[in-house]
């Protein structure tokens, strides 16, 4: 087993901006990926199995909720921690990441934001313990870019909804004890509806054969005839804005994210480039290693910016959806082209499991398909900047 090596790049001394706080619960986190995720997780990633034995892990370093109010047994910390605990797991595995970012944005989020009293008080402490995980139903198969096309749909029957239909594509899925899953009712509105583990008719197969996000769980949510409480809709917001909601905070987390995949990976590539002798020198001293290096920093510092600027719009209040779809698809894009680079850059030691470029490589595939594909981003800044809608 190699140790984890990884120095984080701070090449305009971005830690700077940040306070004491930020530094002390970001070098908590990185110090747990050291410790309890680098070992294990190529190892996780072959076998294509999800390492259940670090979701206390993951909830002792507050990433199952960050930003939700203590009295919910959250963190409550503001949404630049949030980012910075993303961009640490992520730095050790996309896929843990996913795990993460479902729990905190897309889980506990809309249950916070949209729910009940008692719904929060039921839900929101186990969740952030990690004694609940949880999973969140939107895309479907045939609805993935345009969620408001969804079929799935409950009817009223009383005291209680049934609820048909199917969610393909859902991170956590396979062992989740409670699914936001969203629905349309008999009037084609959008609602938020808490399934729980348990309900007859309600199943998650688990998906296999996936080449990313393998050391994550993957499945489909199916319903029929689910017979739900009706005190387990959310009522605080419908319609198709609650959900996309979701979703901002967890591209926010995304954009944060990818910026430790790219750290790991130009770590990588430039500690390999200092000890690789090739033609009687290090191949760091050769131009076109340098190049790709140089471009590599240059992008994520960049990246680096723009996710410290939008998590300060964010904690004020201020972030647009937009925003958060511009730095989603700008930070996965340099993501993936650093690991590429990097990958190239190690030569056929970049495909083995004995370095983490390849696996981050494959990983990030799936990161700039989910929660918005990079076409979709580019699209909605377009409409943002240009007020005419492209996408139909």
């Amino acid at each position: 087993m190699k140790p984890d090596l990884f120095e984080a790049p701070d090449y305009y001394n971005l830690d700077d901006l940040l306070t004491e706080e930020h530094i002390m619960i970001r070098d908590a986190a990185r110090a747990w990926v050291k410790r309890d995720v680098s070992p294990i997780i190529e190892q996780a990633a072959q076998e294509a199995k999800f390492p259940k034995s670090i979701i206390p892990g993951l909830a002792s370093i507050g990433a199952f909720g960050p930003y939700i109010p203590e009295e919910y047994g959250g963190a409550g910390l503001d949404q630049i921690s949030y980012g910075l605990i993303m961009q640490e797991i992520e730095r050790g595995d996309s896929g843990v990441r996913s795990t993460a970012s479902v729990q905190s944005s897309l889980v506990m989020y809309p249950i916070w934001k949209y729910g009940t009293e008692e719904q929060k008080k039921k839900f929101l402490p186990k969740l952030a313990s990690g004694e609940f995980m949880g999973s969140f139903g939107l895309t479907e198969p045939d609805h993935g870019s345009n969620p408001g096309g969804m079929v799935t749909r409950f009817k009223d029957a009383g005291d209680h909804i049934i609820l048909n239909g199917a969610k393909l594509w859902i991170s956590n899925s396979p062992f989740c004890d409670v699914a936001v899953v969203w629905a349309k009712d008999e009037n084609d509105r959008i609602h938020g509806v808490l399934v729980e583990r348990g309900m007859e008719g309600f199943t998650t197969p688990e998906t296999h054969n996936k080449w990313s996000l393998r050391a994550s769980a993957t499945g489909e949510l199916i319903f029929q005839d689910v017979k739900i409480p009706k005190s387990n809709i959310l009522p605080g917001r419908s319609g198709l804005g609650a959900p996309l909601s979701c979703l901002d905070s967890a591209r926010f987390g995304i954009a944060w994210g990818a910026i430790g995949a790219a750290m790991d990976c130009y770590d990588t590539a430039l500690r390999y480039s200092k000890e690789r002798i090739q033609f009687g020198k290090p191949i760091a001293g050769f131009q076109l290693q340098q190049k790709k290096l140089a471009e590599m920093i240059t992008e994520i510092t960049k990246a680096q910016l723009l996710a410290w600027r939008l998590g300060v719009l964010r904690e004020q209040g201020k972030a647009t959806s937009a925003q958060i779809s511009m730095a989603k698809r700008n930070n996965v894009e340099i993501a993936i082209n650093i690991a590429r680079e990097a990958r190239q850059m190690l030569g056929g030691m970049g495909i083995t499991g004995e370095y983490s470029i390849m696996r981050h490589s494959m990983n990030l595939e799936s990161v700039i398909t989910y929660e918005g594909t990079h076409d979709i981003h580019l699209l909605i800044t377009g409409l943002d900047i240009t007020g005419e809608n492209a996408f139909s």
